[in-house]
């Protein structure tokens, strides 16, 4: 399966619509060149929808916890919308969801990252 990010907007929200494994290779560099092209587009607030992520490894939490910090670093949020159970999973493991919040609704999503 290839991985692949659709981006839509929700008003001046990016939301990220992932498809695919974020595993090491393609899907991890890929969503870390996406992230910081639009953290260097002006972009505060990014929505990571992962509905259709049925696995992540250490390279995709990497992904995940650079894009984090990096917005913060900004004064700015990134959060995870319907993450798939096999997913959270492996994200309460590691604990990712105690930093990084998740959401299974969008409109929920959507209100936190306007909050900034």
């Amino acid at each position: 399966m290839t991985f692949s990010i659709n981006e839509r907007r929700r008003g001046s929200l990016v939301i990220l619509e992932l498809n695919g494994r974020l595993v090491m290779g393609e899907g991890s560099e890929e969503l870390d060149k996406e992230i910081q092209q639009r953290i260097q587009g002006g972009i505060h607030a990014l929505v990571l929808d992962c509905a259709h992520v049925p696995a992540v490894d250490s390279q995709g939490i990497k992904s995940l916890v650079r894009g984090a910090i990096s917005l913060q670093k900004r004064d700015g949020k990134m959060v995870l919308l319907h993450l798939t159970p096999r997913v959270r999973d492996v994200l309460e493991l590691t604990r990712l969801l105690t930093v990084i919040e998740a959401f299974d609704d969008e409109d929920a999503a959507a209100r936190s990252v306007s909050d900034l």
